[in-house]
């Protein structure tokens, strides 16, 4: 049996995150265990925001060099797919050995262990054979696709696989409606294909309004791809070589390919968490400090009881995690996390949304502002989308929802003004950079004291 200080059990993003944490705060003097399985950086830089990020951006780049944006301007692009996605693969190969491979050989006192750990008591773990006990654990082992019971259903992608695809499918049909099938059915209708989006349920992306996903819905149509919501699907058939999708209304026919986007599940099933005496609800639970029911074991990131699943939030919370271990009550509140749909325009959002607040029977203002009231926005002739601030009676900001083009890029803006409690009299009263798509926070801000269609754009 080998001892630790600290046994991390996953080497994404938290986990990763975690040990160097740790690592740093005990000056390299912590022994540490790193167990995971699969490629080092689990899902973030192997499967997830790396490769989905480039595919967007290589596809936006392909199909504005065939659609003509300026007048006195045109422009050209073939596509050979299998040799841009082998150039995908190599790229996540290269960020995976420069940000995970090359960066834990610094760090002496952690050691890697590949397998697959079981928790045998409070304290050990076995892998591979091997009993492992620590003085403290960290669950992070992220979360995996969800893959639900079709009669049929065989030789599909998820977002797990897809990036082994050499050959663009001419007919795709995209089973959900969230972040990542958003993404992708982004990025596939840019490359050429005829994109079909099926979900269950009569919405896309919960997390935000309808109005916002209703811009997001006008902009992916005029992008070619069609939407099949409330449509109840319940068997696929392959028919010389194509899927068809039945439902209990119609058939929907002949696509080359299918693509499982319904969503993600906490990967904790393998763990044997009972024997450690670690309680779980659809996800590991913690408290407020990320401790969960057994006091040695924190968890972190995907794995964990909680609304959101994202890369950032995972890491920070692994740092949290070992603060906390190391004698620390430090906790995240994910109301201040910005949360990011990378499709063109951008759909972001940080705080409570106007559902939230009318459930939560709140008194509260909102603003909305067209993006055409952005000078930059027109400038890319990008100004498909709004911009939505909801303020308490207080006139303080309680969230903000953007679709625009470049959101991801200043939506941390609007998580300071919910983090601080800040008015929409402040946002007003901060000088914006001009012309920056940016503005359009400041402008919906400016809604709430005049009309701005008759404001000129340098009015303050």
């Amino acid at each position: 049996m080998t001892d630790y200080d600290l046994a991390i059990i996953g080497w994404g993003a938290a986990g990763f995150a975690a040990a160097i944490k740790a690592s740093e705060l005990t000056s390299g003097q912590m022994h540490i265990a790193l167990i995971g399985k699969g490629p080092l950086g689990g899902t973030c830089v192997n499967v997830g925001c790396v490769p989905s990020k480039l595919m967007i951006e290589a596809s936006k780049t392909y199909y504005e060099a065939n659609h003509k944006k300026y007048d006195g301007i045109s422009g050209g692009a073939s596509l050979d797919f299998g040799k841009f996605m082998e150039y995908l693969n190599k790229f996540v190969e290269q960020e995976r050995k420069g940000k995970y491979i090359d960066v834990i050989e610094n760090f002496k006192n952690v050691e890697l262990i590949e397998g697959e750990a079981k928790f045998t008591s409070e304290d050990t773990v076995d892998v591979n054979g091997k009993s492992i006990k620590a003085t403290n654990f960290l669950v992070a082992t992220g979360s995996r696709t969800f893959v639900p019971e079709i009669s049929g259903l065989e030789d599909y992608y998820t977002s797990d696989n897809i990036w082994n695809a050499r050959e663009l499918p001419k007919k795709i049909a995209i089973l959900g409606s969230g972040e990542v099938a958003m993404e992708f059915a982004y990025a596939l209708s840019n490359f050429g294909s005829e994109v079909h989006v099926f979900n269950r349920h009569n919405r896309v992306l919960k997390g935000f309004d309808d109005d916002i996903t209703g811009e997001l819905m006008k902009a992916m149509k005029e992008n070619g791809v069609s939407f099949h919501l409330g449509v109840n699907y319940h068997e696929i058939k392959t028919v010389d070589g194509k899927k068809d999708i039945l439902t209990w209304t119609g058939a929907f026919t002949g696509f080359d390919a299918i693509l499982i986007s319904t969503g993600r599940m906490p990967n904790i099933a393998s763990l044997n968490l009972h024997a450690a005496g670690i309680s779980t609800e659809n996800g590991i639970i913690t408290d407020k400090h990320l401790r969960t029911t057994n006091k040695r074991v924190y968890a972190a990131g995907d794995c964990v009881r909680q609304s959101l699943q994202l890369e950032t939030l995972a890491g920070k919370e692994g740092v949290i995690a070992v603060e906390n271990i190391l004698g620390g009550e430090k906790t995240i509140n994910l109301n201040e996390v910005p949360w990011v749909v990378f499709t063109e325009p951008n759909v972001a959002s940080v705080g409570k949304t106007e559902k939230e607040l009318i459930t939560a029977k709140k008194t509260f203002s909102v603003r909305i502002i067209n993006i055409s009231n952005v000078v930059k926005a027109n400038i890319l002739h990008s100004n498909n989308g709004v911009a939505k601030i909801l303020a308490g009676q207080d006139g303080k900001i309680l969230g903000v929802q953007v679709i625009a083009p470049n959101a991801a890029e200043f939506i941390t803006e609007a998580v300071q003004l919910v983090k601080h409690g800040l008015t929409y009299e402040d946002l007003i009263d901060t000088v914006h950079v001009f012309p920056t798509v940016a503005e359009s926070i400041k402008i919906a801000g400016q809604a709430f004291i005049r009309d701005v269609s008759k404001m000129s754009c340098c009015m303050d």
